[in-house]
């Protein structure tokens, strides 16, 4: 499983409905993510290295998003290294 990257950006995207979730996340996971995360809305409380329950569904969803996101950007780098046909 990949390990979490301290001060890493998160990458949002905006969906088909508009909503803007973290890549590779519905809107609820999404959701999901940033309330365990941040559960009692203080900025630093380092949760996530806890085996419980909570702390098990934080690595799960962070390691979808990470999987995407690592997803998206080799297929962006692919599309700007393709040449451009000229008709």
């Amino acid at each position: 499983m990949t390990e979490p990257k301290k001060d890493a950006p998160r990458r949002y995207i905006v969906d088909g409905a508009g909503q803007r979730v973290l890549v590779g996340l519905t809107i609820a996971e999404t959701i999901e993510f940033e309330t365990l995360d941040n559960p009692d809305g203080r900025p630093g409380a380092d949760h996530r290295i806890d085996q419980n329950k909570p702390g098990q569904r934080w690595l799960e969803l962070y390691a979808k998003h990470e999987q995407a996101w690592s997803n998206w950007m080799a297929e962006t780098a692919a599309l700007r290294e393709k040449p451009l046909a000229l008709n």
